[in-house]
Formats: structure tokens, C-alpha cells, sequence
């Protein structure tokens, strides 16, 4: 099997790496993260100039990829740079206003937005104690005439003060736990009763815990079948969730493998170079056994992540368990290589001046982020009994 990219996507990653390096530099980097807004709308704009927020959409939506791979190439380089401006809220947010459907020409705007970096968008779904579930959503919206008034709270929302607008999901009838009656709304960031309370992540950047306090939205704001919602519907919207998490969990895949890459050519480039009783510390065996092995799983996340990417359009239980097995690979290897890393290395991996930290930091958290390691490897279990 052959495993190059396209000549498209191998310029599109050449283009990226070399943007990265000459202008988001680990300084500039950590000048952004660590900033009160904890990123730069201008960088976006110059990313998105770039075509790398139009490469997570079809051609036909106003971007120019949109494919499993497209996105993978995409994060692996945003995992080798550590950026931190919004690219996962445009991806989850933007994938949403493309499968629902609804909203017409205003989504359609809000996307065209995205694309061109006029616009930033979060996605709006963790809640407190959901503890991953998918469709453990306690957020209520209900409709009031022509529109909906929604009401509730959304835990560790990405980049939440710098969003536009945010794609939140909301019950609409059933129990917090139901699979039916669940929608997604757009929700304008200064929409009346909205607030957040802003704060720094431990691996760079911000999110917020965003409240919904009644909330007035158009008829409009919905993207699934409102209707059936409301009556108690057989799990579309629960359905379309799935589907757009899909994509985020492709995209943490690959992000990880990035910052994967990078540790590993760090630290090894540290057994070169560190010397002790006046040699390399990279000849001694033990270690070179520790780096072969950490080799070997760094591929293994790689293969994951090809196979996930190449099962992004497949049908329902095929994707869903590529997906899982990738993050749970992922979350895995990730911790796997922060940890060796940092130990290759000694007390200095764990300084703030080294980046090797901070891809450590990343590592681990990505983990922890649509889901860990645990809770997608129940989950391919439970698919593979279908």
C-alpha cells in the first residue's frame, strides 16, 4: 500500500512547517499562549491566508480538501508547532453547520467566516460530570414561539472569549442521558445571558466554563430537525454529534503525532549530544533499547492515525471503532513518549525553557480531551461486539 500523500497535501504540510518554524517560533509561541487572550487573531488570519483552515472543508463548502486526510495533515503540523489559536473549534463547529443543514445562507456565512479568518468559533459540549458520555447533556432549550430559549453550562470550552459564535448541543425533551432529543444550536458569542469565566490551560492557550441564562434564539439557530427533536426523536441529533466529534477525535490524533515526532527528535538528539563519563549518553545500551521501543510506538500511533484518516467516510461502525482505536493509541503512546521523554533527559526536560516540556504538557492533555484512553478503548471494545 502506498502511504505518500498527494503532491497537494505534501505542499500544503511543506508550506505549514516552514511558516511555523520562521514565524511561530517556540518564543512566539509562548508569548501567545501564555497572553490574556491566549491567542492571536492576526496569526489566525495569516494561517487561514495560508489555506489552513480551508483545508479542513470540502471544495465544495468553500474550502479545498475536507477529506480524513486533509485534516490529518492539517494537525500534524499544528501538534509539531504547539499552536494555539482555535483550529479545532473551526473544525468541530464548521463540520456541524455543514451536517445539519440547517440555518441556510446565515450558516453558510458563518462558515465562509471560518474559512477566510474573519471569524472564530468554539464548540460547545463537555459538561460537568458527563465523564466523556456522549449523550450526557443537561443544557435545556425550549422552544418559545418561532425560536428557543436555552439555558445551562459547558465545561473547559476551547478558546471560548475569542469565539464569534459557539455550536452548543441542547436537550430538547428526554432525560440528561437520553439519546433522543438532543440538538445543536448557534449561539452568537454576544448574544443576551451568555457569559464565561476565562481561564490559562495548563498546556498553553484558554478555555472557559460558558453559562447559557435564558437565552433567546431564532428558529434558525437549530441544525437538526427541530421538530423531531422536540417530539422525542430516534437519536438524530445524538447521531449528527457523533459525526462532528469524529472529526475532532481524527484531529487530536494527529495533532498528538505531530508533538510526538518532535519529542522524539529532540530526545534524541539530546543522547547525541549529552555527554557522560566521556561519551554519548546515546550509546549506552539500556538507553538505546528505551528509544528503539519508543520508535516502535511512535509508529504505531502513526499507522493508527493513517487508519483513522482512511475510515473517516466509512459506515458508522467501521469509523466510529477506527476512531476510538486511534485516540485510545493516542492517549497511550502519547503519555507514553511525555514520560520517557522527560526521563531521557533528566531534570532538564522539565524545565519551562526547554519546549520539550510543553509537548509533554500537550501530550497528556490531549488525552484527555474528547475522551482518554480508557473511555475509547471500552468504546472499541463495545464496537467490535456489533
Amino acid at each position: 500500500m502506498d502511504f505518500q500523500h498527494t503532491e497537494d497535501r505534501r505542499m500544503l504540510a511543506d508550506t505549514l512547517n516552514r511558516f511555523i518554524a520562521e514565524q511561530y517560533a517556540f518564543p512566539v509561541r509562548d508569548r501567545i499562549a501564555q497572553s490574556p487572550q491566549g491567542c492571536d487573531r492576526a496569526m489566525w488570519r495569516r494561517f487561514a491566508e495560508l489555506g489552513a483552515v480551508g483545508a479542513l472543508f470540502p471544495e465544495a463548502d468553500g474550502g479545498f480538501g475536507g477529506a480524513g486526510f486533509d485534516i490529518a495533515v492539517v494537525f500534524e503540523c499544528l501538534g509539531r508547532g504547539l499552536v494555539v489559536e482555535p483550529f479545532l473549534g473551526a473544525l468541530l463547529a464548521g463540520r456541524a453547520l455543514l451536517l445539519g443543514g440547517g440555518g441556510g445562507g446565515a450558516q453558510r456565512e458563518r462558515l465562509a467566516q471560518l474559512i477566510d479568518g474573519r471569524a472564530c468559533a468554539a464548540f460547545a459540549h463537555d459538561e460537568l460530570g458527563s465523564h466523556y458520555e456522549l449523550t450526557t447533556v443537561r443544557t435545556r432549550a425550549e422552544r418559545s414561539g418561532d425560536g428557543w430559549v436555552l439555558t445551562g453550562a459547558k465545561g473547559v470550552v476551547d478558546q471560548a472569549a475569542q469565539a464569534s459564535f459557539f455550536v452548543v448541543s441542547a436537550r430538547t425533551a428526554g432525560r440528561d442521558d437520553d439519546a433522543h432529543g438532543i440538538g445543536l444550536f448557534v449561539v452568537p458569542a454576544d448574544a443576551p445571558g451568555v457569559s464565561w469565566r476565562d481561564y490559562r490551560k495548563i498546556d498553553g492557550g484558554r478555555a472557559a466554563e460558558v453559562r447559557f441564562e435564558r437565552v433567546a434564539l431564532r428558529g434558525d439557530a437549530a441544525l437538526v430537525d427541530t421538530d423531531d427533536a422536540a417530539d422525542g426523536d430516534d437519536g438524530q441529533g445524538a447521531a449528527l454529534l457523533e459525526r462532528v466529534l469524529g472529526y475532532g477525535l481524527l484531529a487530536l490524533s494527529a495533532e498528538a503525532l505531530g508533538a510526538m515526532d518532535v519529542a522524539k527528535e529532540a530526545t534524541l538528539d539530546y543522547l547525541r549530544t549529552r555527554r557522560q563519563f566521556g561519551m554519548p549518553i546515546g550509546s549506552f545500551q539500556a538507553l538505546q533499547h528505551r528509544m528503539a521501543d519508543l520508535l516502535l510506538e511512535v509508529e504505531q500511533a502513526r499507522s493508527a492515525v493513517i487508519n483513522a484518516a482512511a475510515q473517516l467516510d466509512a459506515p458508522r461502525t467501521v469509523r466510529e471503532r477506527a476512531l476510538a482505536a486511534a485516540k485510545y493509541s493516542i492517549g497511550r503512546i502519547g503519555t507514553l513518549v511525555a514520560e520517557e521523554s522527560i526521563q531521557l533527559h533528566g531534570g532538564i526536560g522539565m524545565t519551562w525553557e526547554l519546549p520539550l516540556s510543553h509537548y509533554a504538557k500537550r501530550l497528556v492533555m490531549i488525552d484527555h480531551q474528547l475522551g482518554d484512553e480508557d473511555h475509547h478503548l471500552a468504546r472499541y471494545i463495545a464496537l467490535s461486539k456489533r
